[in-house]
């Protein structure tokens, strides 16, 4: 059962671990994906510190549409292998992005973002989209993130329509 409580980031590993629990309490596969994916943006943004945006790229006709998300207004439409968000779908593979000015193509749609983790979502082989964090903090994340939020995204597309 899903409690609402503050998940104290101190620790890792534990707060992590804290964030899919509290994931799967909230899920409802009986409900769909937009109001699984909604909460998921929710929890997500409302437990992280120092994120400006948490959300989802669904895969849509071979480019990925805005999903459900916290945080400004965003841009609606990416290509696969454009920016971050269409790498990481493209060749499905995370990405640890300490500095969103130096990455490629990246595609601004907050100039206050200043460093982004992407994490494929994946079910049955069948990429369903993308989870995207920004923060305005550079190098706010690391391959501790990534790892972890793998897992969240894994236990995630558990509860999601492939």
């Amino acid at each position: 059962m899903y409690r609402g409580e503050h998940i104290d980031s101190r620790d890792r590993a534990d707060f992590y671990t804290q964030l899919t629990e509290q994931l799967c309490a909230l899920m409802e596969p009986d409900l769909g994906d937009v109001a699984n994916l909604a909460n998921a943006a929710a929890l997500i943004y409302l437990q992280m510190p120092d994120l400006n945006w948490a959300g989802f790229y669904l895969v849509r006709d071979e480019e990925l549409i805005l999903g459900p998300f916290q945080g400004k207004p965003a841009c609606t439409r990416i290509a696969l292998g454009a920016g971050v968000c269409g790498v990481a779908a493209e060749e499905r593979a995370t990405q640890v992005v300490p500095d969103v000015h130096a990455f490629p193509g990246h595609i601004a749609c907050d100039p206050q973002s200043r460093s982004e983790l992407v994490v494929p979502l994946v079910k049955d082989g069948q990429l369903l989209g993308v989870l995207d964090l920004d923060s305005p903090r550079p190098a706010r994340f690391d391959a501790m993130d990534g790892e972890h939020m793998e897992a969240f995204a894994a236990a995630l597309a558990e509860y999601l329509e492939a």
